[in-house]
């Protein structure tokens, strides 16, 4: 904060409004407000219930719609009915020692919104990794899949594409995004022991997503949208990819070999 007076950051379910002085301002309104469901369990499921997890994971607002205006330097942005979404992440250390996550909507079909989070997830000497998947339908039904027995998730992903497939509760869902790695962003996070910051997210803005449901083997819903945030995260990953991007300015800064 700056004080008592001077607000930095000042919001509510309903508004918003930041100010990093007069070249960076927000503020926004918010309305058709679309909550996480349930209220006994969140987007981790059973391991909500868990003590002492390194990552928990909560989609807690499903979508809505947001209008107002930015300003970022000379740029002045105006926002009426932009989609909005939210979520909540906390745990023991920050984050997994890798994880996967991606957030989707500007479907054709309005109002529907995919989610999903996995990594390793440990507590002592137990280890696991889990990948929760949530999707809200444009109908309104909202399910959730990632219980390693009754709805498990597979994920496989490389440096530009991450697929999911997963069943449980008569739902069987199947998504499959990509972006460009050398359009990630290499982004701070947190490691709570040693009370500092540490490269460790590749995250994209900006991505494809294809998700199919369908329920008791008839195919519900299909979507595509170019509106995808997704990201990579590990400190090993974001460390080697820091190093590929320093090597090509490098190369590229020397010019090419001139040979005598």
């Amino acid at each position: 904060m700056a004080g008592t007076e001077d607000r930095v950051f000042e919001g509510d379910e309903r508004s918003l409004r930041v100010d990093l002085g007069p070249d960076v301002r927000l503020d926004l309104t918010f309305d058709e407000l679309v909550p996480w469901p349930r209220r006994s369990l969140g987007g981790s499921s059973v391991f909500h219930m868990i003590p002492g997890l390194n990552q928990y994971w909560h989609p807690w607002l499903l979508g809505g719609k947001a209008s107002g205006t930015a300003v970022v330097g000379d740029t002045v942005m105006q926002f009426a009915g932009a989609e909005v979404y939210g979520e909540k992440n906390w745990g023991r250390e920050g984050f997994p020692e890798a994880w996967w996550w991606g957030q989707a909507q500007g479907f054709a079909d309005t109002g529907a919104c995919v989610a999903f989070a996995g990594g390793l997830v440990t507590a002592g000497p137990m280890k696991v990794e889990v990948t929760g998947l949530v999707v809200r339908l444009p109908d309104g039904r909202v399910f959730r899949l990632g219980n390693p027995v009754v709805s498990p998730v597979r994920t496989t992903s490389g440096d530009e594409w991450w697929r999911l497939s997963g069943r449980g509760y008569g739902w069987r869902v199947e998504v499959e995004a990509s972006a460009p790695l050398d359009q990630a962003f290499v982004l701070p996070v947190p490691l709570p022991s040693e009370h500092r910051n540490v490269a460790g997210d590749l995250e994209h803005l900006v991505g494809d997503l294809t998700v199919r449901v369908w329920r008791f083997g008839r195919e519900v819903w299909a979507g595509t949208t170019a509106l995808a945030a997704l990201k990579h995260g590990g400190l090993e990953r974001a460390r080697a990819e820091l190093l590929r991007r320093r090597l090509d300015a490098s190369v590229t800064s020397a010019g090419p070999a001139r040979l005598p």
